[in-house]
């Protein structure tokens, strides 16, 4: 089998790949296989997925989407590409509270790995589940939902507890955002007024390269809770604001991303960077990202600003965006609001390790927390308070380590 990542970071060494076409036969596929991970749509830059075992992909199962206006949610199914999920909702009225940039990755593996994307009180895309369904060992089907016991500790999962088949999302009405896009913002702006600058719209992303003069660019997605699009400030500390994507570094040449220039448009077609309805990226990167607290979130990038020289030749872009807390065990966010400070690199390995150990060693003394699915060396184990009650857990769903692999006996231990 050679079977690797989206962006060609890892070759997977399971002994094969299997596609069941219906719930029914991945339960028997789990049943009837000594060691199984589950695979989404191959969006982590690491090992995470991989086992000794075989791989279980669900992607391949009618992607079912029901909604319960009642209830507020909808169930879909856990291979479901959050593209074709949106698009669903936002035809009949309805919203999710906010998307990842890549709007590609399947609803499953985004929320087992505490993906996210951008806001001050918006928690990553974990936060807006409200039930999984999982395949048991023995390959029935286990439901977890919202005032469970284990529910906190099963939503960010990493795949340890079992492929999910099923997953539970909280929505709400439908609305429209606009995104406009911010050039010029001065590093001593950004030190002085963090605060202010990522309150300054629902989302706000800012992306830099750390060794140029200004900051880079800030895109600022403000939603629109009425018929009317406010007029954005012409300015945001000093970054002024500019119409044509053309003028957008970031967004510049390609014609994948986003509408910009501050025209409304429906929550699912601006929430993400890039279009549901355009091929992604193509993964020719590496990535890796850092989960700081915001009290320590200035030092912390003013400590990688201090080591430019030493990222810039590896690095195509990095991005900074605010996640609010959650009480999801494994989560990076648990128990804290977060700042992530994200490294899009080159493809070229080498240059990237030797840049993320700069990167890691100084972030150390502000207690990151790494992204599951992107690349890190850290060790993960003091920042993680209930990572001790996630491997009970773990121990009562898997006492076999059916589930197990080679990135969850490494990583944390399980």
């Amino acid at each position: 089998m050679t079977e690797r990542t989206w962006a060609g970071t890892h070759t997977f060494a399971a002994e094969a790949v299997l596609e069941p076409s219906t719930i029914a036969e991945a339960q028997e596929l789990v049943a009837g296989h000594r060691r199984v991970r589950s695979l989404g749509t191959r969006h982590s830059f690491n090992d995470l997925a991989d086992t000794d075992g075989v791989l279980l992909a669900l992607t391949a199962i009618e992607p079912v989407i029901a909604i319960d206006e009642a209830a507020g949610a909808v169930t879909v199914g856990a291979g479901t590409r959050y593209a074709v999920v949106a698009r669903h909702l936002a035809d009949r009225g309805w919203a999710l509270h906010n998307m990842g940039s890549l709007p590609h990755i399947s609803v499953g593996g985004a929320t087992a790995t505490s993906t996210h994307g951008s806001g001050d009180r918006n928690g990553s895309l974990a936060t807006a589940v409200r039930a999984l369904e999982f395949i048991a060992p023995d390959g029935s089907l286990r439901r977890v939902a919202v005032g469970d016991p284990d529910f906190a500790g099963s939503v960010v999962h990493l795949g340890a507890l079992g492929p999910v088949t099923r997953v539970t999302l909280a929505i709400e009405p439908s609305y429209r955002v606009r995104q406009d896009t911010y050039v010029g913002l001065a590093w001593d702006d950004l030190f002085g007024r963090f605060g202010e600058l990522t309150a300054s719209g629902y989302s706000v992303s800012v992306f830099t390269r750390w060794n140029t003069p200004d900051v880079g660019e800030v895109w600022v997605k403000e939603r629109l809770d009425d018929a009317s699009a406010p007029e954005m400030a012409p300015t945001v500390l000093g970054a002024r604001r500019v119409s044509e994507k053309a003028d957008s570094p970031a967004a510049d040449g390609l014609d994948n991303t986003t509408e910009q220039g501050g025209v409304p448009g429906e929550w699912c077609e601006r929430l993400p960077h890039f279009r549901i309805d355009a091929t992604p990226s193509n993964g020719d990167e590496i990535q890796t990202e850092y989960w700081v607290a915001r009290e320590v979130a200035v030092d912390a990038i003013a400590a990688v600003r201090a080591i430019a020289d030493r990222v810039e030749p590896a690095l195509l872009v990095s991005e900074l965006r605010t996640v609010a807390a959650d009480e999801l065990w494994l989560s990076p966010g648990y128990g804290r609001d977060s700042v992530c400070i994200h490294f899009t690199w080159k493809n070229e390995p080498d240059a990237v390790a030797t840049a993320i150990r700069h990167v890691e060693r100084a972030l150390a003394p502000f207690d990151p927390r790494p992204h599951w699915g992107k690349v890190f060396t850290m060790p993960v184990g003091d920042s993680l308070p209930r990572l001790d009650a996630f491997r009970d857990l773990v121990a009562r769903v898997d006492p076999d380590r059916k589930f197990g692999g080679p990135y969850l006996e490494r990583v944390l231990g399980i």
